[in-house]
């Protein structure tokens, strides 16, 4: 308990007199339970039955009982001690529905007492409205996310502000713009342990999370399955088993506050259903670019003489390991493409310099610094909670006391110098790690990780405008591909395509090998053949799965089950394939719609690219890479996975840059 205070009424409306309230004192408590915290109040008459919760309804005079099903009562046995302890078990294992009220009387059992008590979780929380009335005393209402308002708490012998301090060590507490007595609950926190449940539960294990903070878990499993979930989102009556599209829109809203995805065409929407993209072209890959073709590309001072031409033979191929720990700098950013060796060393020296200013940082605060400094406390926290199970099963990261592990610690606290307002958000690590692996250094391995955020930072930010922005994009993109597909996952309720949530957020990282995710990451960071190419690997993933999704009839369960047991199964050659040759699909497109293009960075989208000299018809040089398929013609790799070696030599050695 972590907070406590006495004298806190409800001034309830069923008084004996119509202009009287009935005044009803009891104990408000903030509580700390495991990872959650907990705001209770309770009657001081002790003899009120806990087992039941009250919660006012919008206009904050009415009341609305919840009560335990008439199974579970019996489950549970008519003894059952009360104590706090108790409570809560019931608030993370009981099933609640509301019992209807009238008149807006207080609800009362046969035995005459009032069940007022009620208990929620601060990730529950939307907004607290205070006040201080005439007489002295001040009082406030705590609205929860599904806008159910609890009735108002009047504090007749002291002061909310303790209440609101104590608060704000939980959670972000910000005036509202339109009614400066309403302040608006922003849970970092609760994002934090959105991604940690995102990453950490199994596949069916979320029933009693789910039962003790149903928003949580909503939020942080859209790659994994639950019955349960499917149970609530799906109505009980037999003949009406699927929930209307408006409902269904409302809940994943809430979810993902901002998220607009259409599931029908509306006046002004591109109808892009009707475009034949025509027959996806066969593509090939070649093998790595090797450690002479890298040297090759570089003149006496050590700058890079062609970098479209060194990003082309990248997103073909990919890097040889031994290249990795060089061509990354570049490609992440680190290092300009036009630098020569001595600019790149003083760059570095300077990086270094700052880098240990900036780990002295935190290094130096005491511990007495740190108990008053609970954002640093927390994010140590997470960090050391993260660390310790990241990549576990590669032998850099492997054992106990590994200095791997020490480096991943180091790294994510000076990142919580370099940017504290995001600080460290779970996933995170998984973004470090391969590149700690490839850098072998510290410093390095830091300053690429900043230019990896730099790209990633808003898929981390509490508003999770990155998530939207690209599930919307995706949804584009998989429809204008494939409508019919699109329609069929819109029939089971998956049009939003929330399964894809951990694809984007952290980039596949979990879904291939350690070594498939390098390939996969540096093919990615050359930017071609567009825009948003990641969103055509989850495109291709999608089509790949597709005839097993439809062929089977799976619904909402099996899609997310399905899908999220694709990890580590997918070949990452394959994919990359399969996605280039949707990319190149839709830049020979002669109609695609503008919407489209401007996912795809595609400028003029309206004339096919002549994939023989890259220009349109008038001449005019296309926006689109289309040189890429001109000048890396070493198919070595096919799209069904197979292997020509003659060719691949006979090409491996006529290969000349553009």
């Amino acid at each position: 308990v972590v907070y406590e205070q006495e004298g806190v009424f409800i001034h309830s409306s069923c008084g004996k007199n119509d202009d009287q309230d009935s005044l009803i004192a009891g104990i408000l408590r903030v509580i700390e339970k495991e990872n959650e915290v907990v705001v209770d109040w309770r009657p001081l008459d002790e003899t009120l039955d806990t087992s039941n919760i009250l919660c006012a309804g919008k206009d904050s005079s009415s009341v609305v009982e919840w009560t335990q099903t008439p199974k579970e009562k019996c489950s549970r046995g008519a003894d059952h001690p009360s104590s706090y302890e108790v409570e809560w078990d019931m608030v993370t294992t009981v099933s609640f529905k509301k019992k209807p009220n009238s008149n807006g009387d207080a609800t009362t059992h046969a035995n005459g007492e009032s069940k007022w008590s009620f208990l929620f979780s601060l990730t529950d929380l939307k907004s607290i409205k205070q006040n201080r009335e005439g007489m002295g005393w001040s009082y406030l209402v705590f609205c929860l996310k599904d806008d159910v308002k609890l009735p108002a708490l009047h504090f007749h012998h002291g002061d909310s502000k303790p209440l609101i301090k104590c608060l704000e060590k939980h959670v972000t507490l910000n005036e509202s713009p339109h009614d400066e007595r309403v302040l608006l609950v922003k849970t970092q926190k609760s994002l934090s342990q959105s991604f940690e449940n995102l990453f950490d539960e199994p596949s069916y294990g979320l029933l009693q999370k789910w039962k003790k903070d149903p928003y949580i878990v909503t939020m942080g499993k859209f790659s994994k399955v639950t019955n349960y979930i499917v149970g609530s989102l799906r109505s009980s009556d037999p003949s009406n088993q699927r929930r209307p599209p408006s409902e269904m829109a409302d809940f994943f809203n809430d979810t993902i506050p901002g998220l607009k995805i259409n599931q029908q065409e509306e006046p002004g929407f591109e109808v892009i259903t009707r475009i034949d993209l025509g027959k996806q072209p066969e593509v090939t890959r070649r093998e790595p670019v090797s450690a002479e073709e890298w040297a090759k590309n570089m003149d006496s001072e050590g700058r890079i003489l062609d970098v479209d031409y060194i990003k082309r033979l990248i997103f073909k191929g990919g890097l040889c390991h031994t290249l990795r720990k060089e061509a990354w700098k570049f490609l992440l950013g680190y290092f300009p493409w036009n630098s020569s060796k001595e600019e790149r060393a003083n760059l570095q020296k300077r990086k270094t310099d700052e880098y240990f200013r900036m780990k002295l940082q935190w290094k130096s605060v005491s511990e007495e610094q740190e108990k008053r400094n609970s954002r640093l406390r927390d994010y140590r926290s997470l960090i050391e909670k993260d660390v310790n199970r990241t990549d576990r099963t590669n032998k850099f990261y492997e054992g106990e006391d590994n200095p791997g592990l020490i480096l991943l610690h180091d790294i994510l606290m000076t990142y919580c110098m370099y940017d504290f307002d995001l600080g460290y958000v779970q996933g995170m690590s998984d973004l470090l790690s391969p590149v700690l692996y490839v850098m072998e250094n510290e410093v390095d391995a830091f300053w690429c990780f900043v230019s990896y955020m730099d790209q990633m930072h808003q898929n981390f930010e509490e508003q999770m405008q990155g998530m939207k922005t690209q599930l919307i994009q995706l949804s584009h993109l998989l429809r204008l591909l494939d409508s019919g597909f699109c329609s069929y996952l819109e029939s089971q309720d998956s049009g939003y395509l929330y399964f894809c949530f951990r694809w984007l957020l952290i980039r596949f990282k979990r879904e291939f090998s350690f070594q498939d995710i390098l390939r996969l990451w540096e093919v990615m960071w050359t930017e071609l053949p567009c825009q948003n190419f990641h969103l055509l690997l989850c495109c291709a993933i999608l089509e790949s799965e597709k005839q097993q999704i439809m062929d089977k009839h799976y619904g909402f369960n099996e899609i997310l089950k399905h899908i999220n047991e694709l990890s580590m199964k997918i070949d990452v050659e394959y994919i990359l394939c399969k996605a280039e040759a949707i990319s190149m699909q839709m830049m020979n497109c002669k109609e695609l719609p503008q919407t489209v293009s401007e996912i795809l960075g595609i400028e003029n989208s309206s004339v096919t690219p002549d994939s023989d000299t890259g220009e349109d018809e008038s001449g005019a040089e296309l926006s689109c890479p289309t040189s890429l398929y001109q000048s890396i013609s070493t198919p070595v790799i096919a799209a069904n996975g197979t292997r020509d070696g003659a060719q691949q030599m006979a090409e491996t050695q006529s290969l000349t840059p553009a």
